[in-house]
C-alpha cells in the first residue's frame, strides 16, 4: 500500500510539472518570441536536478514528513509564477544591454524554476527512501509525465492557456493531501479551492503588459497560438499569431459580380497566374486571414485549398467570429478549408495545382513544443521545394513570398530542381523585390519560363514600378550585381564570405531555415547593442543562447553536483558520476530530435506534440517496469542500434509514406519511436539498481545533463542534421554501457 501510494504522489507531481512546463513554453512564445521558448525546458529540467541535489545535501528536506509542505508550495509556486513573470515586462532585445534587464532575467529565471526545484526535492526525496523499488516509482514518474502532456495540450485547446495555467497545480495538490496528515491536508484543499475560484479572472492575473497595435476584438489562447484579431479600421482587421505574425483579414460582401475597377486591390496579386488557366486550381500555402482566398476567388478561379495548420483560424474563418466579416468565402463551394500542415497536405497531389501561394508563411508562432526545438518549419527546405514542384500541373506556377528567407531559399530551389531532373533549373525561376514592403518574392515554373510572364508575373516590371517593383533574376545589365543574381549565377558557397547571412540550402534534415546568424558576426560590442529575436542581420541569436545556457550548466550547475563528494559519507565512482550523465544527455537529445524529426511525418500542431511525447513516455514507462525481466547491456545495444537505424533509413521510409492519411501516419510513427522508448526506459532504473539511496545524486546529475543533451545535441544539428544529434546520443548511450559494469558506490576507507 505504501508503494501504491508513494507512486501516485510520483504520478500527480511529474503530471503537474510537464504540463506546467508545456504551458510555461506557450506563455513564453506568445510573449517573448518563440527562440527564447527554449529556456524553459532548460530552467525546469535544471530546476528538478537542483532540487535533486538539495536532498542529497540535507537529509531534514529529505524527511517524509517535510512532502506535504513542499508539495503545497509547489501548487503555489506554479500559481503565481506565470503572473509574476509577465509583470516584470522581460525584454529581451535589451538583456546584454542594461544591467537591470539582465536583473530581471535572474528574477525570472527563479520563478520559472521554483515549482520545478520543490517538485524536484519530492520526486527525488522518495526515489531515495523506496529505491528498490524504482522500476514502478519511475514508471509513474514516465507515465505522469505522458499524461501531463495530453492533459496540458487538452487544457489549452479547451479552455485557454490562461486558464490552464491556473488548473495544472491541482494534480499537485492532491499530491499534497495524500502527503499530509490529520487537518493539514485542508491546506492543500483550499489552495485548489483558490485555483478554481481565479479562473473567472484568468484573462486579468495572465494579461500581458504590451500595448497592442490596435482595438482587439476578439482573442483565443490555446496550445497552438495566441490570436487576436485587430481592428485598424471598419473595412480591414488584423489577425495576429503571437504578437509576431500578421494575417490581413479584409472586409467583402460576397460580391464577385463587380467590374475590375471595384474589385479590392492585392500587394502581390496573382491574377495574371490564376487568369492563364481556364480552371485553375489554387493553393494557399497558410491561408490565415483569408486573404489569398479572397483573390483567387475574385480573379476567377474554380478551385482553391485553403491550407492553414491553425484549426482555430479556420473555424473563426468558416463558422465563427471572422465568417460575416469576410464575406462567408470559406463556405464557398469553390473553396476547400484544410486544417493540416502543408507539407503533409501537399505530398497527397501529383501534377494538380495551376498556382500553388505563399505570402510569409512563417512559424514564428511556436507550437506548445516551443521549448523542445528551434526549427522554423519544413516549408523552405530543398525537399518542400520539390514537393511543390511535383505538385504543380504540367504548367503551373509557385509563388512564394518572405521578408527575410529568400537569398536562401533561392539556393534550395535550384537544388530541388536539380534533383528532379530538370535541365537549367535556373530558367524556370525568377525573383523580385518589393522595396516599400521589404519582401522578396519567387516565381517558380514547372515549364521554363518565358519573358513575357517573368515581366508580368505579379506587377508590369517596368520604370514606372521601379519604386515598389524590381526584376531581381534574371538582371538586367543595371543590376547585375545584386546578391540574387549572383547566388544564381556563381552559386551560393563563392558568396558566402562576402555575405552576413548562412547561405546553405536547409533540408528535411537541417530545417533550420531561420538560423541565418553566422558566429563571424559574433562580438562584444555588438551584444551590446538592442538584440533582435530574428536573425536576418546575421547574428546568431540561437546558438549564442544554446552556448549561455551550455556555459551556465557547466561551470556553474555541473560543479554543484561535486559537492556530495565532500559532505555525504557514500560517493558515487567516477562510473557512477558520469554514468548518469551520459543517459541524462543522451535521452534528452533522443527527445528533441525525434520531436522535430516526426512532426514533418505527421505535421505541425500541438496534437503532434502530445502523440510524440505521450508515445516516448508511455514506451519509457513500460520500459522502466520490465527492466528487471533484461540483462544490463542488451537495452543499450537496442538503442544505439535503433539509432542508427533511424538516422539511416527511417527518413526514407516517412519520405516514402508521407502521402498517407494522418491516422497511418500516427500509427507508424508509434511504430517507429515506441520500440525505442521502451528500451531508453531501462537505463536510469538499471543505474539506480547499483546506486542504491545514492540514485538522488544520480537523478541530480541526471537533471544537469538533462539540459545538456537538450542543447548541445542543437549544435550538430543547426551544421550537419537530425542524423548527427541521433549519432551523438548513440556515443553517449555507449559511454554509459562501457561503464555500466564498473561499481558505481566507492568503498568506504
Amino acid at each position: 500500500m505504501k508503494l501504491t501510494k508513494q507512486s501516485f504522489i510520483i504520478f500527480l507531481v511529474s503530471l503537474s510539472l510537464i504540463a506546467m512546463e508545456l504551458i510555461w513554453s506557450r506563455i513564453f512564445s506568445a510573449e517573448y518570441f518563440y527562440t527564447f521558448a527554449f529556456l524553459i525546458l532548460s530552467i525546469s529540467i535544471l530546476g528538478l536536478g537542483l532540487g535533486a541535489l538539495t536532498v542529497r545535501l540535507s537529509k531534514r528536506l529529505a524527511a517524509k514528513n517535510c512532502y506535504g509542505c513542499l508539495l503545497s508550495l509547489t501548487g503555489l509556486l506554479m500559481l503565481v509564477g506565470p503572473p509574476a513573470v509577465l509583470f516584470l515586462q522581460l525584454d529581451f532585445a535589451q538583456l546584454l544591454s542594461s544591467y537591470f534587464m539582465m536583473l530581471k532575467l535572474l528574477l525570472c529565471i527563479l520563478i520559472l524554476g521554483s515549482s520545478f526545484f520543490t517538485g524536484g526535492m519530492v520526486l527525488s526525496g522518495i526515489f531515495r527512501k523506496m529505491h528498490q523499488s524504482m522500476p514502478q516509482l519511475y514508471m509513474a514518474d514516465l507515465i505522469g509525465a505522458a499524461l501531463g502532456v495530453v492533459v496540458a495540450v487538452l487544457l489549452m485547446n479547451g479552455i485557454g492557456t490562461d486558464k490552464a495555467a491556473l488548473l495544472v497545480a491541482i494534480p499537485v495538490f492532491m499530491a499534497s493531501v495524500l502527503a499530509f496528515k490529520n487537518w493539514f491536508k485542508t491546506i492543500p484543499l483550499l489552495l485548489t479551492a483558490s485555483s478554481v475560484i481565479l479562473l473567472s479572472k484568468s484573462d486579468t492575473i495572465l494579461k500581458s503588459q504590451k500595448e497592442d497595435r490596435a482595438e482587439v476584438i476578439y482573442s483565443k489562447w490555446d496550445a497552438m497560438a495566441r490570436l487576436k484579431v485587430f481592428k485598424f479600421s471598419d473595412d480591414y482587421w488584423g489577425l495576429n499569431i503571437d504578437n509576431a505574425a500578421n494575417s490581413p483579414v479584409i472586409r467583402f460582401d460576397g460580391n464577385f459580380d463587380k467590374p475590375d475597377s471595384l474589385k479590392i486591390p492585392f500587394s502581390i496579386p496573382a491574377t495574371n497566374l490564376v487568369q492563364k488557366f481556364d480552371n485553375c486550381r489554387f493553393l494557399s500555402l497558410g491561408a490565415g486571414g483569408g486573404g489569398d482566398v479572397l483573390m483567387a476567388l475574385q480573379d476567377g478561379a474554380s478551385e482553391v485549398h485553403a491550407v492553414e495548420v491553425n484549426p482555430e483560424i479556420n473555424r473563426m474563418m468558416k463558422d465563427g467570429f471572422l465568417k460575416d466579416f469576410s464575406g462567408n468565402i470559406y463556405n464557398d463551394e469553390r473553396v476547400k478549408v484544410v486544417s493540416e500542415d502543408a507539407r503533409a497536405y501537399v505530398r497527397r497531389y501529383d501534377s494538380y495545382f495551376d498556382v500553388i501561394y505563399s505570402l510569409s508563411s512563417n512559424s514564428f508562432a511556436a507550437l506548445a513544443s516551443g521549448s523542445f526545438a528551434l526549427a522554423e518549419n519544413y516549408l523552405f527546405t530543398t525537399e518542400a521545394f520539390q514537393d511543390y514542384y511535383k505538385a504543380l500541373s504540367p504548367n503551373g506556377y509557385l509563388l512564394m513570398e518572405h521578408q527575410f528567407y529568400v537569398p536562401r531559399m533561392v539556393t534550395e530551389v535550384l537544388d530541388a530542381l536539380k534533383q528532379q531532373g530538370v535541365e537549367n533549373p535556373e530558367s524556370h525561376i525568377a525573383v523580385y523585390h518589393l522595396p516599400t514592403m521589404r519582401r522578396h518574392l519567387i516565381l517558380m515554373g514547372k515549364q521554363v519560363l518565358d519573358e513575357t510572364t517573368i515581366r508580368t508575373a505579379v506587377h508590369e516590371v517596368n520604370e514606372a514600378n521601379y519604386a515598389f517593383f524590381r526584376q531581381l533574376y534574371p538582371a538586367v545589365d543595371s543590376v547585375k550585381t545584386n546578391r540574387i543574381n549572383k547566388i544564381i549565377e556563381n552559386g551560393w558557397e563563392t558568396m558566402q564570405a562576402d555575405v552576413r547571412t548562412n547561405l546553405s540550402p536547409c533540408t528535411d534534415n537541417r530545417p533550420f531555415t531561420g538560423q541565418l546568424g553566422l558566429m563571424k558576426n559574433f562580438s562584444l560590442e555588438k551584444i551590446k547593442k538592442r538584440l533582435l529575436p530574428y536573425e536576418f542581420q546575421g547574428f546568431p541569436l540561437s546558438t549564442v543562447i544554446i552556448l549561455v545556457i551550455l556555459a551556465i550548466v557547466s561551470l556553474l550547475v555541473l560543479p554543484l553536483n561535486l559537492l556530495p563528494y565532500f559532505t555525504s559519507k557514500q560517493k558515487f565512482t567516477a562510473a557512477g558520476w558520469f554514468y548518469f550523465f551520459a543517459i541524462g544527455v543522451g535521452f534528452m537529445a533522443i527527445e528533441v530530435v525525434l520531436i522535430q524529426k516526426y512532426t514533418l511525418f505527421i505535421g505541425s500542431s500541438s496534437y503532434t506534440l502530445m502523440t510524440l511525447l505521450f508515445v516516448l513516455l508511455v514506451s519509457s514507462g513500460a520500459g522502466s517496469y520490465m527492466s528487471k525481466r533484461f540483462n544490463g547491456t542488451l537495452p543499450f545495444v537496442i538503442i544505439i542500434l535503433w539509432l542508427i537505424i533511424d538516422a539511416l533509413f527511417f527518413g526514407l521510409i516517412t519520405s516514402a509514406l508521407g502521402g498517407l492519411g494522418l491516422f497511418w501516419r500516427i500509427l507508424i510513427t508509434c511504430i517507429m519511436v515506441a520500440p525505442l522508448g521502451f528500451f531508453m526506459g531501462m537505463p536510469f532504473v538499471k543505474g539506480s539498481a547499483k546506486s542504491g539511496e545514492l540514485v538522488d545524486w544520480g537523478f541530480a546529475i541526471n537533471g544537469a545533463a538533462s539540459v545538456i543533451g537538450s542543447t548541445l545535441v542543437l549544435l550538430p544539428v543547426f551544421t550537419w542534421g537530425f542524423s548527427s544529434g541521433l549519432a551523438m546520443a548513440a556515443c553517449f548511450y555507449l559511454i554509459a554501457y562501457l561503464v555500466l559494469k564498473k561499481s558505481f558506490v566507492a568503498r568506504d576507507r
